[in-house]
């Protein structure tokens, strides 16, 4: 018989058990893999340390073969795993970008934000925060300056993007931006949400079918935000009140959503582009939706012809030339 010390006090499935005693045991995305060339794709990677004193650092990708006299788009990466789980070492998600990078043409950020429950929200969003600022020092003259964003960004360029808990950080920072003084100085050309991380305690879409993974969202988000909020903190649910003047806010031009068929989430995401495009936002609007997938599918099976699919219209998103800003919203759907 097992003793109170090692008896499960929660079970996170599929990303965490937290015994009695107080100990956490993490199940899901632990393992990490080296930065370096791949043979593969041809990227070259390394880690950097953004904040010494936080520890909040990064992985940084380039194709290992740049033009001298072109600059590349940067994409600002904010991984999954439910704010509690994996890093940009994780190797489904190194593959992941890896393989963005080489379609795109592209620099890529991926964020190593601190996880819950070490660090309790709103860090993630504060640590991807300072990961904006330190890429918009760059415009400067003197800093604290990485090389592969210096000499190789255009910073005209600029997206963020995220899958899952990285959709909802990316959304998150697009809203701050506008009224801060970082957004004078660094424009956001558009974001990249795939699967986005949004919820509710009001089931919608394939939630109102599903009790047991609504239960298990429900659970996620309790024990990463136990606010007296819950599933409707505006952190998880931007349409708590049912209103979506804020997305008029957002500070970039274009958005693509990216739902999967099976995914529990999906609903959130239509949602999130039916609220986008009745905001009043001046931008473009863009959703596809990947039949018979489920949650990041991409992620864990990255060969598969639906995950080429899915990194081909990414990297044709974040090539797109930049549009006037006074184009209306306008959607798309795209299979």
């Amino acid at each position: 018989m097992e003793s109170n010390a090692s008896e499960v006090a929660l079970d996170l499935f599929p990303y965490l058990k937290v015994y009695k005693n107080g100990t956490l045991e993490r199940i899901a995305g632990v393992e990490v893999v080296p930065p370096g060339l791949d043979p593969e794709t041809n990227v070259l990677s390394k880690d950097i340390v953004i904040v010494p004193e936080t520890g909040v650092s990064a992985r940084i990708y380039r194709p290992n073969l740049i033009s001298e006299d072109r600059k590349l788009p940067l994409v600002v990466y904010f991984h999954g795993g439910a704010f509690c789980v994996a890093s940009p070492a994780f190797p489904p998600y190194h593959t992941s970008l890896n393989k963005l990078v080489a379609e795109a043409n592209i620099i890529a950020l991926s964020v190593d934000y601190r996880l819950v429950p070490e660090h309790p929200l709103p860090t993630a969003y504060e640590d991807s925060w300072v990961a904006l600022q330190w890429i918009a020092s760059h415009k400067d003259e003197d800093g604290n300056h990485e090389a592969w964003i210096k000499d190789c960004v255009g910073f005209e360029q600029v997206f963020l993007a995220g899958d899952s808990a990285g959709g909802n950080i990316a959304h998150h920072l697009a809203l701050r931006i506008k009224e801060s003084n970082l957004g004078q100085k660094l424009k956001i050309l558009g974001i990249g949400m795939i699967h986005p991380y949004f919820w509710g305690t009001s089931p919608i879409g394939p939630e109102l079918n599903d009790r047991s993974r609504k239960e298990l969202v429900d659970k996620w988000w309790l024990y990463v935000c136990p606010t007296d909020k819950g599933c409707d903190d505006p952190l998880i649910n931007p349409f708590v009140d049912g209103e979506s003047a804020d997305l008029a806010g957002l500070a970039c031009d274009r958005i693509l959503i990216i739902v999967a068929e099976k995914d529990i989430l999906k609903g959130r995401g239509w949602l999130y582009y039916d609220k986008l495009v009745k905001s009043g936002w001046k931008g473009k609007a863009e959703i596809m939706e990947t039949e018979g997938e489920d949650h990041v599918f991409h992620i864990f099976n990255p060969d598969c012809d639906n995950a080429t699919r899915l990194t081909k219209r990414l990297a044709s998103f974040f090539n797109q030339g930049k549009l006037p800003f006074q184009l209306k919203c306008e959607g798309e759907v795209l299979g």
